[in-house]
């Protein structure tokens, strides 16, 4: 038995899309989450977020940040950026950082990451309530 043209031709196109899908949903399976909401202004502030896929709960260890920025985005001052850097953490999926928040309110971390095995790039904003 053959098929005619049109309808194997409809079916590859069906299996293209369903790859293309899966290939642009795949970033999206994963989640940053803040371990702590509320952290401290100050020098040295500490800030902590856990990679998580979502369809299981776990979390994602060896995950690659690459671009992280710190900003009052939350609190329409998305110009004004604060200093940070990653920190050794010893949890699955934690990713730290101290931060220099040089005001009380809203801080906005937004991540770059790449997780293994994935191709996209995952991406996510963690906001902070910093207070005094």
């Amino acid at each position: 038995m053959t098929l005619p043209i049109s309808f194997r031709a409809g079916l590859a196109a069906l299996a293209l899309s369903l790859i293309a899908t899966g290939a642009l949903a795949a970033a999206a399976d994963y989640e940053f989450q803040p371990l702590k909401v509320d952290v401290k202004k100050g020098a040295g502030s500490e800030l902590a977020v856990r990679l998580v896929h979502k369809a299981t709960g776990k979390p994602v260890t060896g995950a690659v940040l690459f671009r992280t920025r710190l900003d009052m985005g939350p609190d329409s001052m998305a110009e004004m950026t604060a200093r940070h850097v990653a920190m050794p953490s010893s949890e699955p999926g934690v990713y730290r950082f101290k931060a220099d928040l040089t005001m009380a309110g809203g801080w906005a971390l937004r991540i770059m990451g790449k997780v293994p095995g994935e191709k996209d790039t995952v991406q996510g904003v963690v906001v902070f309530q910093a207070k005094d």
